[in-house]
Formats: C-alpha cells, structure tokens, sequence
C-alpha cells in the first residue's frame, strides 16, 4: 500500500526511508498556533489529527497517511519553533538550566477504510550552558526557526554542548521508529480484517 508522508520535514523523510519505506510527501499546510492546549503530549497529538484531516480530502487513492507533530518542554512550560529572535535566545540559554523533553505525536491513517491510530513518544535531551556566541550564530543562521524548541541534535554548533539523551534520537528528530512502525502495522493490519 502506497504511503504518503504528511510533513515538509527532511528528518522524518529521512527517517521514513531508514525504515525503508518508499513514499510521497504532501504539506498539511496548518495554523499550528490556532490549536492549544496546555499539555505537550495532547497538544502535539491533535496537531498530527488535525494536519491528517487537512490531508484525507486531497488523498483519492488507498494509502497510509502519516503525520506528526513535535513540541518541545521545558521547565512546565510548551516551546514551539520560536517567533523572534529574543525568544531563540531565551530558548538556547534554558537548556543548560533544564533539559528539552521532546514530546512527538505521529498519527497514521489508512485512507482506505479510514481506520487512524495515533501515539505520543517522549525524549529528553540534556545540555551543558550553550555559549553566546554559538547561540547568536545559530540565530543569524535562522535554523532555530523552523526547529521544535529551537534545535535540532543535529545541529553541528551543539555537539559539544549536548550531555546525554534519554530515549531515541529518532525521537528526538520528530519521527520515533518503533512508534511510527506500529502504527502503520495496525492501520493496515485493520484494512485486512475487514
């Protein structure tokens, strides 16, 4: 069965296809900030249902579609990709205060026989203080915009500043395997029965 992948992220592309997995990607092209909640792990699960929703009418053929959203928490509190600059900032200099807990959501829907299942792993990842300088060049870059918490573990500049990560670093890059795996053998598992 034909899978298409429901996000413009080249992690979870690239994590799909570690999995093996041959499959198309579509943009659920959402307002993320008009859906809150305050807990990380309900938040991130109805941002992936709701960019699956967005994504079913445009699907005309039998398929796993599969979706998913990132936040990151720290200290109690949601941190999204960050808005301006001072708030990257603020991010950054956190974490070597607290630990980034990566909470991700993937929901995966077989558009067939509209069975969906979805799930929430959580990660956390542990930093030594992040210097100034390495803080301002990441924001000049402008990645920390388009990353959950403002960061990616990938992120060259933040190797030597990362202590240890508890959970998997697929988590921790957006798309848990064993999660994800699961999901999709259920939905299509459930096509079968019926």
């Amino acid at each position: 069965m034909k899978i298409i992948l429901g996000s413009q992220s080249e992690g979870r592309a690239r994590i799909l296809r570690q999995m093996g997995y041959e499959f198309e990607v579509m943009n659920p092209d959402i307002d993320e900030r008009s859906i809150r909640l305050d807990d990380p792990r309900a938040l991130t699960l109805a941002l992936a249902h709701a960019k699956a929703d967005v994504l079913l009418p445009h699907i005309h053929t039998p398929a796993i579609l599969i979706t998913a959203d990132q936040v990151i928490a720290w200290n109690d509190m949601i941190r999204e990709k960050p808005q301006s600059a001072d708030e990257a900032r603020a991010y950054l200099r956190g974490y070597g205060a607290h630990p980034a807990e990566t909470v991700g959501a993937v929901v995966a829907v077989n558009t067939a026989t509209t069975v969906r299942a979805g799930g929430v792993d959580v990660a956390q990842v542990w930093f030594h203080p992040i210097p100034e300088e390495v803080i301002e060049t990441m924001i000049q870059e402008g990645d920390v915009y388009r990353r959950a918490g403002g960061f990616s573990v990938e992120e060259p500049r933040l190797q030597n500043y990362i202590k240890k990560i508890e959970g998997t670093i697929d988590s921790v890059m957006g798309l848990p395997i064993a999660l994800t795996r699961r999901l999709i053998n259920d939905v299509y598992e459930r096509q079968d029965k019926k």
